[in-house]
């Protein structure tokens, strides 16, 4: 199932399967494929959840690096999810790191404020480090979102750029390598 386990959560990849369960609302039968107990305001992301669907059709090869669920390993309550946007080294990211890969993540309301999408980052990057190799990744943050500014500080994450997103509008791009991807290696 390919797993990512750290000390709190299990992120667990998005079948095409499941996300297309999720598109027909079928409950029951998306918590028994992702084996975790979804949030209502997971069924709210009905663009990203289509997305992704549409990604994972259209390349089989970027599984692997699709859409994860954030579940805690103690109630196997989905809490969030973080994923890749594509395969490693995509064209878009050439100006601000070549061979990266870009990635983002959502922590549900009633879960935030717990360090939660911080151990889901560090485990998503030492996966992608170690079992890939990759050096480099990026987080593209609107200027307005302080929470996950704060969070990519924390990472160690350094504004490279900015770009204006046709959906998201401006965004601030935010590069992960070198001695502090090091860092977050070794603690993953």
């Amino acid at each position: 199932m390919h797993e990512i386990t750290t000390p709190r959560l299990r992120l667990r990849l998005m079948s095409e399967e499941f996300l297309a369960a999720c598109l027909r609302r079928d409950y029951e039968r998306a918590e028994r494929l992702i084996g975790l107990k979804l949030d209502p305001e997971w069924f709210r992301e009905e663009n990203l959840i289509a997305l992704r669907l549409g990604d994972l059709r259209a390349d089989p090869a970027y599984a692997p690096w699709g859409l994860r669920a954030i579940g805690l390993l103690e109630t196997g309550v989905m809490i969030g999810h973080i994923g890749f946007h594509t395969r490693p080294c995509p064209d878009y990211l050439r100006p601000f790191a070549p061979d990266g890969i870009e990635f983002g993540y959502t922590v549900f309301t009633a879960h935030r404020r717990c360090g939660y999408a911080l151990e889901a980052a560090k485990g998503l990057i030492g996966w992608a480090a170690r079992e890939h190799g990759l050096k480099s990744f990026v987080v593209s943050i609107a200027p307005d979102n302080l929470a996950s500014t704060a969070l990519a500080a924390k990472l160690g994450f350094e504004k490279v750029g900015e770009h204006l997103d046709e959906v998201d509008g401006l965004e601030l791009v935010y590069v992960l390598e070198g001695e502090a991807l090091a860092r977050i290696v070794d603690e993953a």
